[in-house]
């Protein structure tokens, strides 16, 4: 190469470092896909790296091995490929000036990695839940900083107010100085532990698939026009999380199913009221909608049924994605509040009555635990299906009743919930056109079955002294 394109080349990396510098909002170019091959260090905006690693201790120089270090991490397949990385990126950093450049430039690969992942349909929430069901503590940790450094660079009313709700739960925030990155306040305690994680989640990155979009990403959220919906009345997720807390308190399987029927009949009548109030006021923005919720080892598939049940009997639809850690539920947005609080507190419950079974053992002393855990929350799952579904269609036709005893001139509810699922359904063929429906194994472990289905089971539901409890509250 001769002299003048050598200087040429120089000055426009310069150039391109001075941009990225004075930028104040993250690149809107979404670049190459997650784990594209031919992304390398330049596809960060880096410069090139020279073929030798040895040269003389420029800053140009250093830097473009290291965008070229990070994109053979965002390529690595096994953790051979990632140490090397590390190794090398450690070499650099004990240079004279070294890790300065090293943190700066990785800051930059993350918050671009971070951008397309978010264009790719992931959130704060999925990343957390993957890097956790794949690697270590500190990896996440590390992920928590660079997702709160990249969503901060964002203007608050830009980003989706649920992308704030699940920082703060995972408790994501910019706790490092202003003058400096989370990558040299972490380095001040190791380097090689922030290079590893660093290394670690770049890889993550690279490799993830894209997911179906639930809202826009960072920077493309606009306040919605239509303010005027069917809320979540949060005196009535009040009362029924105080009557959930009650059922995972109780050790009396009697009591606890009495309070969770009691929360399920008054989240199913709240559905009602809030499908006839949208109809009534013919609004377009009530439409449904989708979340991720989290299904962790052990026992993913049986976790997942319980899931399945819970939205099924309240109107809404499931689809798993066993390999992602995550289930999507479709459905309106007051029905998958009911949801997810429901759901969590069962799994509260069953945990809690699983742990009282203690662990089986065959004739031979063989341990047959898990086969009895799996088919015993196979069953409990299924029974609260059954119960559930039973709750919502006493609301229901009490609902009914008193429509139809009052004369009221408001849509027939029974057509207008009939055409509530279907907008559901068609939600669920829009966003996953190729979905697959495969069977879930039950359980082969006769005492474990008729041990859940007893766990669910215990006693008649006793629906009104709940409700009747709550409404005198």
């Amino acid at each position: 190469m001769g002299r003048n394109n050598q200087q040429r080349r120089r000055a426009k990396a310069k150039s391109r470092r001075e941009k990225a510098r004075a930028s104040s909002t993250p690149m809107t170019d979404p670049g190459p896909r997650l784990g594209d091959e031919d992304t390398a260090g330049a596809g960060f905006g880096g410069p090139r790296a020279s073929s030798t690693f040895g040269g003389p201790a420029q800053g140009p120089s250093i830097e473009a091995q290291v965008y070229d270090l990070a994109g053979r991490a965002v390529r690595a397949v096994d953790a051979r490929e990632r140490e090397r990385v590390r190794t090398t990126l450690a070499r650099i950093v004990e240079r004279g000036g070294g890790s300065r450049i090293v943190e700066r430039v990785l800051t930059t690969c993350l918050r671009d990695m971070l951008e397309q992942a978010w264009r790719s349909g992931w959130e704060p929430a999925d990343l957390h839940r993957l890097v956790g069901k794949r690697h270590k503590a500190a990896d996440q940790d590390l992920l928590l900083d660079a997702m709160a450094d990249q969503i901060g660079r964002y203007a608050e009313a830009t980003v989706d107010p649920r992308w704030h709700a699940q920082l703060r739960e995972l408790d994501a925030t910019s706790w490092w100085p202003e003058h400096r990155t989370y990558l040299s306040a972490r380095g001040d305690a190791s380097w090689l532990v922030t290079l590893d994680s660093a290394v670690t989640v770049l890889g993550l990155l690279g490799g993830i698939p894209a997911l179906e979009s639930l809202g826009p990403p960072p920077g493309g959220y606009t306040q919605p026009r239509h303010t005027e919906r069917a809320p979540v009345d949060e005196r009535i997720l009040s009362r029924v999380r105080a009557l959930l807390a009650k059922a995972e308190s109780t050790t009396f399987e009697a009591e606890a199913e009495t309070f969770t029927a009691g929360a399920q009949a008054l989240m199913a009548r709240h559905s009602i009221d809030a499908a006839l109030l949208a109809a009534t006021h013919q609004r377009d923005a009530d439409a449904p909608q989708a979340r991720r919720i989290g299904v962790d080892a052990p026992y993913e598939a049986p976790k997942a049924l319980l899931l399945t049940e819970v939205a099924e009997a309240n109107r809404c639809r499931t689809v798993w994605s066993k390999e992602l850690g995550f289930v999507t539920v479709l459905g309106f947005e007051t029905d998958l509040d009911a949801v997810e609080t429901l759901f969590t507190s069962l799994l509260v419950q069953v945990t809690s009555a699983l742990s009282r079974e203690g662990t089986r053992t065959y004739r031979n002393g063989q341990s047959r635990t898990r086969t009895f855990r799996q088919s015993f929350l196979s069953a409990f799952a299924r029974r609260i299906g059954e119960r559930l579904q039973a709750v919502t269609q006493e609301e229901t036709d009490a609902a009914v009743a008193a429509q139809s005893a009052a004369g009221s001139g408001s849509r027939a509810l029974v057509p207008l919930l009939a055409e509530r699922s279907q907008e559901v359904n068609d939600s669920v063929d829009e966003m996953f056109p190729q979905l697959k429906e495969h069977a879930i194994t039950m359980g082969t472990d006769y005492e474990g079955w008729e041990s859940g289905r007893r766990a669910a089971d215990q006693a008649a539901l006793n629906r009104g002294a709940a409700v009747e409890q709550r409404r005198g509250a």
